[in-house]
């Protein structure tokens, strides 16, 4: 399986109507809904949408407030079997209620056009937390008066659920308890986060149209772990076949294994020549992805050809996702053989082009791709051209980053969802067919079956971030061309950006709960290691907690000056990577009340780091230390990264 969609949850809905549903699934208790769930019992009120749970000892929760906006009069519910079906006739709108996998499915089939914002979530006075994932992820006190302030950027904030948060889930601590929402129809799903006296909460909504008329969301109750809706939410996946592991791609294809243990980096001007693979080689680098820009200037096939034989992995960076006019066209990766420009190009409801990204070109339909490919080669001609110096490995631009569109054009008509099937099975084809060491940016945790790592799901992104991009003088351009300051040029992030993506106390490992094993997770091409000297510390004992590599960028005077500091970084990596990267996360805590002392454990014990984001020591660790404990270890290994 390669989508997790509503079907899935329908399948179950369908099956939990058997004999023995019957005598364990949803009831009705007068006008009210009540679904056995593990820990408890759920109850759903059809006249609001309002859910409560009652736990196993006797603990009550607010899971949804009721929805928002008037629902006109419910039907009366009626039991069928497992399940318990009721109308909104005025909306047009049949709802389904039953026990799935331990876990409250609500199901809305919408029979119009409309919207419903629900479930209202974090309610309930006993709500301390909110964990969602925006990149890696976050676990925000719902009291806290810098992300209810303006400050934070939060409040009234909307994220899309495939595009701009990784992965389609949510979740609440409640007192000692807690709740999960996983919505498996994520397309046309959003979630809002709105202040609330003081208090943070979050509203999820639907758009029903003809391609999303299911409304699937999912309500579990877990424990209080910051990191348990991930932990339910890879039950989950797992459970609907939607997992799939790096032993398995390595298995596959052998070449992926050479990821484990490697730091990545873009390369720029001589950084891409033979002689700084042997640099990297001499400083001690055991293992390395080298990727580089389609700007015309490939690494050469005596490059590559030593990049294989030291062991590292080269990717060309490409998009498949923006096409321009070939007469003026910015980068060659845009450039497309007629009749592609324009004919290609993504169509809105009045059937003019979508303009592509930062206002190049236009946004490609993967429609029209997929139905030019059998007799025009496009994609096929296009990675024999980008890998004919050797490269095993491919970056593909934006495809897993789920930015999907519904496209117009009456000769290549698509939906949101046929665009994600196109996306996928192209991924699918680069790594399986074609034998490639796949990665794409932020992919969201519906690609993990296809790419084997992704640049940019590590970052928790802050919509300030792209204005900051965008003032060049700041940030820098894409001048001078062998070291262009948009990648190589210091920064010093304003302190209310700084904190909402990289203060530690407010992160938690989200994606790695869900994808350790799956998927190997970096920040941000454009975020590489030197980019932010104020975060460096932070970001490298993030990055030895979470078992994940730095991402970098290099030119030949990069690795003169910072190749050793790189190689002793890498040093204390690999062996860990090595390790424990096929391992699955297995635990997170924080060690001190402040969250300053993290640790998080891999596999039965395989490994197990701590980390002190602190000043002061900590049970013996240094502020601005990580130990790491690989199993057989009489010591831990120690990294002071800040010294």
């Amino acid at each position: 399986m390669s989508v997790v969609t509503g079907l899935a949850v329908s399948a179950a809905l369908t099956a939990a109507a058997g004999p023995a549903a019957a005598a364990t699934g949803a009831q009705l208790h007068g006008d009210d809904v009540v679904v056995p769930v593990t820990g408890g019992s759920a109850t759903v009120r059809p006249t609001t949408l309002a859910v409560t749970a009652r736990t196993n000892d006797g603990a009550e929760m607010t899971l949804s407030a009721p929805a928002d906006g008037d629902l006109g009069p419910a039907t009366s519910p009626r039991r069928d079997g497992g399940k318990v079906h009721w109308s909104y006739p005025a909306k047009g709108w049949d709802v389904t209620a039953a026990t799935v996998d331990g876990r409250l499915a609500v199901t809305i089939r919408a029979a119009k056009d409309g919207a419903l914002a629900w479930p209202v979530t974090g309610t309930d006075p006993a709500t301390t937390t909110v964990a969602f994932t925006r990149g890696e992820g976050r676990s925000v006190p719902v009291d806290d008066p810098f992300w209810n302030s303006d400050r934070a950027a939060l409040d009234g904030t909307e994220f899309d659920m495939v595009g701009q948060l990784t992965m389609p889930f949510w979740g609440h601590r409640i007192g000692e308890r807690g709740v999960s929402y996983i919505v498996p129809t994520d397309i046309g799903t959003s979630l809002r986060f709105l202040s609330d006296d003081g208090r943070l909460q979050t509203r999820a909504k639907h758009e029903f149209t003809s391609d999303t008329r299911d409304y699937t969301v999912t309500f579990a109750l877990t424990d209080s772990s910051p990191v348990a809706p991930a932990t339910d939410y890879r039950r989950y996946l797992s459970a609907q076949g939607g997992l799939s592991t790096l032993r398995d791609k390595i298995r596959k294809n052998p070449e992926v294994g050479k990821l484990l243990g490697a730091f990545h980096a873009y390369t720029w001007g001589k950084a891409r020549d033979p002689e700084a693979v042997r640099q990297l080689r001499d400083f001690g680098i055991s293992r390395m992805w080298l990727g580089y820009d389609a700007d015309g200037a490939p690494m050469s096939p005596e490059a590559v050809a030593a990049a294989n034989n030291a062991g590292y992995l080269v990717g060309p960076y490409d998009t498949w996702a923006n096409a321009q006019d070939p007469k003026n066209a910015d980068t060659l990766a845009s450039v497309w053989r007629d009749p592609l420009w324009p004919e290609g190009c993504v169509r809105d409801s009045d059937h003019n082009p979508v303009t592509g990204f930062g206002d190049r070109g236009c946004y490609l339909s993967s429609q029209a791709l997929a139905q030019a490919e059998p007799t025009r080669h496009n994609l096929a001609d296009r990675v024999r051209t980008m890998t004919a110096n050797g490269a095993t490995s491919y970056f593909l631009d934006v495809d897993a980053a789920g930015e999907l569109f519904d496209d117009h054009t009456p000769t290549h008509r698509m939906s949101k969802a046929q665009d994600r099937k196109n996306r996928l099975d192209r991924m699918r084809w680069l790594a399986e067919d074609r034998k490639l060491v796949l990665g794409s940016e932020s992919a969201g945790g519906w690609a993990n079956p296809v790419v084997s790592y992704s640049h940019g799901s590590a970052t928790p992104v802050d919509n300030r971030f792209w204005e900051l991009q965008r003032d060049r003088k700041t940030w820098g351009g894409y001048f001078p061309k062998d070291r262009p300051g948009f990648f190589f040029k210091p920064v010093s992030l304003p302190a209310d950006l700084a904190k909402t993506m990289f203060d530690p106390t407010y992160r938690v490992p989200l994606y790695q709960t869900v994808l350790h094993d799956s998927v190997i997770s970096l920040d941000r091409w454009e975020l590489s290691y030197g980019k932010l000297p104020d975060q460096a510390t932070t970001r490298t004992l993030l990055a030895m907690l979470y078992n994940t590599p730095l991402n970098l960028v290099l030119d030949g005077k990069e690795i003169e000056e910072q190749g050793s500091r790189i190689a002793e970084l890498q040093r204390f990596f690999a062996p860990l990577h090595e390790k424990a990267g096929t391992e699955p996360m297995t635990g997170f805590r924080w060690v001190t009340a402040d969250h300053l002392v993290q640790q998080t454990t891999f596999g039965e014990g395989t490994l197990t780091v701590t980390a002190n984001f602190g000043t002061d020591t900590v049970q013996g660790l240094p502020g601005g230390c990580v130990d790491a404990t690989i199993k057989g270890d009489k010591e831990p290994r120690r990294l002071c990264p800040g010294q």
